[in-house]
């Protein structure tokens, strides 16, 4: 790969190919240009560009020469390269190379990652080594720096923790654009001073802050964007979408692989017709599988034109909007001179599935395949050394012994919901047996735990969960946002500690094990998060794992990322952490059974 360079660098380079001077490196001829400046579609176009940037736009047979490199558009159209304003490389569990190929295949020539999830594993060097990955490579990798680590300071134990003056240096890197997704809103709203200092350290060095709000209250959420919040992802209602908007913030709408948003939340353009220069279009998570068979932010774009969305207008939410909200559109977000040549030809915009990609003014995927190779990054033995249990789990580890006398006791349960990050606050009775409180299978309320991964502290925290739908075996994760502790949840105690157990040797990932077997493992050593191998290595996997969890009784969508977010306690009703049951109305931990 080129070394990208800066408009002021080859500025008069590009004014010399514009007048023929000078002759381009590459022309794209012969299609309908998608101009996200005026939402035109212009036939008959032809794209020059030189050293990684964009001379000319029209008719450009002057700027070609001996040297020109000419690629014939054939009536396809010519869109900018795809932005995704926030999104989690962890979640596809894939390095940020592998990542990178998947996404360029999809047309997406940028991303604004925010990887918390390995900053509460390993910190702020976890940060640097996933944002120096990025930068070698030809997606355009932005890092929004992480801003609540661990996400809540009383609730749970992390890995590590990051402060304001790791806010303020981080500002400083070649490629942050940004303060990660703030999920403390709380902290925010009643004046933390941690939560107002990262924030106050990006607003000085010129960045945005992204957001986090999941609450319809009105008051809170004016607070939160006075305190110089500027963008929320977390919007699951049409009203939600209004209400943001309307009060100047920008609105990301999100569809991953379990959070399907765009549906409901995109009415605010279809049926609002609300103006959508502050609407983003965004992924959030993806898994790999998501990734093949449907895209990455390609699928949301497809997604909002189903919904009623023009496509000129669909491509804006992911391109120059983007750019804008973030301050780059000098560089990024649309076609026009100077800006740098990241390119899409698409035959169909209804479909969004480009046949060729153009990043950096360099063909790097055509005809279905990657056409330049990427560099290799080696992550530090450190980073494959990050699941720390005092000892081995045995079954009594997982049965939760009643603080009564009787044969029955009331319980708090967390129910969770299919395609939904929240959760709700359910209560069930339970028997107790020998002093042990009895899941009840029957009613699908099954046992959940949390085991500390990072301190060895040894804390194992239990609970009860319902909507899974397991009947047999157990299932251990140590992707559990944000935290990322070992989450094991089953039907019974001995396949809950073979699980954990089993996972541990693996160095962490995902794994599905019934009567003492292990049936499916998506084995993530680099902080139990991402795996080291190739995407269609992990999709096969997954598609195991996913296969297993339906063998146990599971026939929720993307089950695993449902899992993942249970010990989660900033978005409500109710998580479980390494402390205990939390309840995030409250904010606050409270005991399992119901006195």
């Amino acid at each position: 790969m080129s070394v990208r360079k800066k408009l002021v660098e080859v500025s008069r380079t590009l004014a010399e190919v514009a007048t023929g001077k000078s002759k381009a490196d590459l022309v794209v001829k012969n299609g309908t240009l998608v101009n996200v400046y005026t939402g035109e579609l212009l036939p008959n176009t032809d794209v020059a560009m030189a050293q990684g940037r964009i001379a000319y736009i029209g008719k450009a047979d002057h700027t070609i020469g001996e040297g020109t490199v000419v690629v014939d558009a054939k009536g396809r159209y010519i869109a900018p390269g795809l932005l995704d304003g926030h999104m989690h490389v962890e979640s596809t569990m894939l390095s940020v190379t592998e990542f990178a190929k998947a996404a360029l295949a999809k047309g997406t020539t940028g991303v604004f990652m925010d990887p918390h999830e390995i900053a509460n594993v390993f910190g702020n060097d976890g940060v640097r080594w996933m944002h120096e990955e990025g930068q070698g490579l030809p997606l355009k990798v932005y890092t929004t720096y992480p801003s609540c680590v661990p996400a809540t300071d009383h609730l749970e134990d992390a890995g590590a923790t990051l402060n304001v003056s790791d806010i303020a240096e981080s500002m400083k890197w070649e490629g942050v654009e940004g303060l990660g997704e703030v999920m403390n809103f709380p902290g925010v709203v009643y004046g933390d001073p941690k939560m107002c200092g990262e924030i106050e350290a990006t607003i000085r060095a010129g960045k945005a802050v992204t957001g986090h709000f999941p609450s319809d209250d009105e008051h809170m959420l004016q607070a939160y964007i006075a305190s110089g919040v500027s963008s929320c992802h977390e919007t699951v209602t049409r009203e939600q979408g209004l209400a943001k908007i309307r009060l100047g913030m920008y609105l990301m709408i999100r569809e991953g692989s379990a959070w399907h948003d765009v549906k409901e939340v995109i009415k605010v353009v279809t049926e609002d017709h609300a103006e959508t220069g502050n609407i983003l279009l965004v992924t959030d998570d993806v898994y790999p599988q998501t990734l093949i068979e449907k895209g990455h932010l390609n699928h949301v774009v497809r997604r909002a034109i189903e919904e009623g969305v023009k496509p000129v207008t669909a491509i804006q939410m992911a391109t120059i909007n983007t750019a804008r909200y973030f301050k780059l559109e000098d560089d990024l977000g649309g076609i026009a001179p100077g800006k740098c040549a990241d390119l899409l030809l698409i035959d169909d915009l209804h479909q969004m599935e480009p046949s060729t990609v153009i990043a950096d003014g360099q063909v790097v995927y055509d005809d279905g395949e990657l056409r330049i190779p990427f560099p290799a990054y080696t992550y530090p033995e450190a980073a494959r050394q990050s699941v720390h249990l005092v000892k081995p789990l045995v079954p009594d580890d997982f049965r939760l012994h009643s603080q009564s006398n009787g044969n029955e006791t009331n319980v708090h349960v967390i129910e969770v919901i299919e395609n939904s990050a929240r959760t709700v606050k359910g209560t069930a009775r339970l028997q107790v047996a020998d002093g042990v409180i009895q899941p009840d299978q029957a009613r699908d309320i099954i046992t959940l735990a949390c085991i500390d991964r990072h301190r060895r502290s040894g804390d194992i925290s239990l609970a009860f969960v319902h909507g899974f739908g397991l009947q047999r075996g157990a299932v251990a994760s140590t992707v559990s946002h944000d935290s990322h502790n070992l989450i094991v949840m089953g039907t019974n105690a001995e396949d809950m500690a073979f699980a954990a157990n089993e996972l541990a040797k693996l160095g962490g990932g995902m794994i599905v094990v019934e009567d003492g077997k292990v049936l499916a493992a998506v084995p993530m050593v680099l902080a139990g998060l991402m795996s080291d191998q190739p995407l269609h290595t992990v999709a096969t996997q997954v598609k195991e794992l996913e296969a297993a969890w339906k063998k146990l009784g599971c026939m929720l969508n993307a089950p695993f990322m449902t899992f993942s977010l249970v010990a989660l306690p900033v978005i409500p009703e109710l998580r479980i952490t390494n402390r205990g049951l939390a309840d995030v109305n409250e904010f606050k931990l409270i005991p399992v059974e119901i006195g």
